[in-house]
């Protein structure tokens, strides 16, 4: 299962996104960390590393609704380039 464990102080809430087997507790030891997601800034910062993610859902892994969401959204962004 891929989906996010919750991090960060009280009220302050930062996320990582996991492979975790799915029997296990939200915040248990993760398989592997494959991201991150904050909430708070303006626009939300996600960063993920779309190969592991891709290679862990070719193995079987199930997304969680919440990181479904956030990887279209992620992979819809454009990409960032200078032209010179």
């Amino acid at each position: 299962m891929i989906r996010l464990a919750r991090r960060g102080a009280r009220k302050q809430p930062y996320y990582r996104v996991v492979v975790i087997e799915k029997e296990r507790a939200c915040n248990g030891r993760p398989v592997e960390v494959v991201g991150t997601y904050n909430p708070r800034t303006n626009p939300a910062s996600v960063e993920l590393k779309r190969e592991r993610v891709e290679y862990w859902v070719s193995k079987g892994a199930q997304m969680s609704s919440r990181v479904g969401k956030l990887f279209a959204k992620h992979a819809a962004a454009p990409a960032i380039s200078s032209a010179a």
